[in-house]
């Protein structure tokens, strides 16, 4: 149940029974870069975990509760590799998979970084590799090169709303005064891309947009990141490749090299329009609503969206593994991903209060991946 805005008093109790209440909460401030000694501590460490939300999405009942195997013992040891704002999560699902398994051991050692998780797949030094984004194509060619297949990317919870550098959200925005509310992920397309796979003309004006008056004719000024970046690759995924033939940026666009100019930067331009993750939008800039499919809704950027997984720029985290095409994983290493896909597994990442559990659709789909 998806509860609108009320009173904080009651909607603290409707919480505490295990009702899901979308929280209005101003957006926080724009987060500043990590220091080289932000970044070395969180190798070792993981990142320094953010002040959860007060309010939190409860795990969708139609996901399977799971049925430990016992037509086999399972057992073994796996070693996996891990972003370095995974460990703690990770950590959970390795706690209550070994109650049930105490033979199977499993560990995610430091360092963690993002950018280990699929090379060290290619030399062969980790069973596993969680990672808080999509591969990259330099990751994907250099282990196909190897083995002759792709490494199969399996999707294990959502993303987080908007806690900085854990994954948030994706919300494209405009100036304030900017009249507009909503964008189609094809004009989006025609905007960002020379592809425009999505079928469009090229779009340069507001008017294209659908305004009037003194904004018909402004140039639409677009704030982007400069690839590669994990942001910027997920966009061009998301929006700019509704197939499997790439899509690419249009080459005037105001590239920068990182998230945190973008807002700021539209902030000061009536005609501009950006994106970045949710953490990084600051209070003077508008988010507007998404449609992702012709014909289908225009959906906010809201948190109740983003829980829900209906906002088409939610993120997913994957665990990525060598499994050759027709072949079975092993059956240990199998078992641990059905754990996480269910009930069980999830409840683990609502008890870590940053992340949002996967729908049971969402999860029906990741298992379907693991058949020979």
């Amino acid at each position: 149940m998806i509860l609108p805005k009320i009173n904080p008093a009651i909607a603290l109790l409707l919480a505490a029974s295990g009702l899901f209440v979308a929280t209005a909460n101003a957006r926080p401030p724009a987060p500043k870069p990590p220091t080289a000694a932000d970044a070395a501590f969180w190798r070792q460490n993981g990142r320094t975990l953010p002040t959860p939300e007060v309010l939190q999405p409860t795990i969708d009942p139609a996901l399977p509760a799971y049925v430990p195997r016992k037509d086999i013992e399972l057992s073994g040891s796996f070693k996996g590799a891990c972003s370095d704002v995974l460990p703690g999560v990770a950590k959970r699902w390795i706690a209550a998979f070994q109650k049930y398994y105490p033979k199977v051991q499993i560990e995610v050692p430091p360092p963690y970084s993002g950018r280990y998780g699929a090379g060290e797949l290619v030399k062969g030094d980790r069973d596993f590799a969680l990672v808080s984004r999509e591969l990259i194509p330099t990751d994907v060619e250099g282990f196909t090169k190897k083995f002759g297949y792709p490494p199969l990317s399996v999707p294990i919870m959502g993303g987080s709303y908007r806690h900085f550098g854990f994954l948030d959200a994706i919300g494209v925005f405009v100036n304030k005064d900017n009249p507009i509310d909503k964008i189609s992920f094809a004009q989006l397309d025609a905007i960002l891309s020379t592809t425009r796979h999505r079928g469009l003309a090229p779009i340069t004006k507001w008017g294209q947009l659908g305004l009037t008056g003194e904004w018909a004719d402004k140039p639409i000024h677009v704030w982007a990141i400069k690839p590669w970046n994990g942001f910027e690759e997920f966009v061009r995924q998301r929006v700019l490749m509704p197939g499997s033939q790439r899509g690419e940026w249009r080459e005037d666009l105001n590239f920068t090299p990182t998230v945190f100019p973008v807002s700021p930067a539209v902030a000061k331009d009536p005609y501009a329009i950006g994106y970045a993750g949710i953490a990084y939008v600051g209070e003077d800039v508008k988010l507007i609503a998404l449609q992702k499919d012709p014909g289908g809704p225009f959906v906010p950027p809201s948190y109740e969206e983003v829980a829900l997984a209906n906002y088409p720029l939610s993120r997913l985290v994957f665990l990525n593994v060598n499994k050759a095409p027709g072949k079975p994983l092993n059956p240990a290493l199998e078992e641990f991903i059905r754990f996480i896909l269910s009930k069980e597994g999830q409840q683990c990442v609502l008890d870590q209060q940053l992340y949002i559990p996967l729908r049971a659709e969402q999860a029906k789909t990741s298992r379907a991946l693991l058949v020979p």
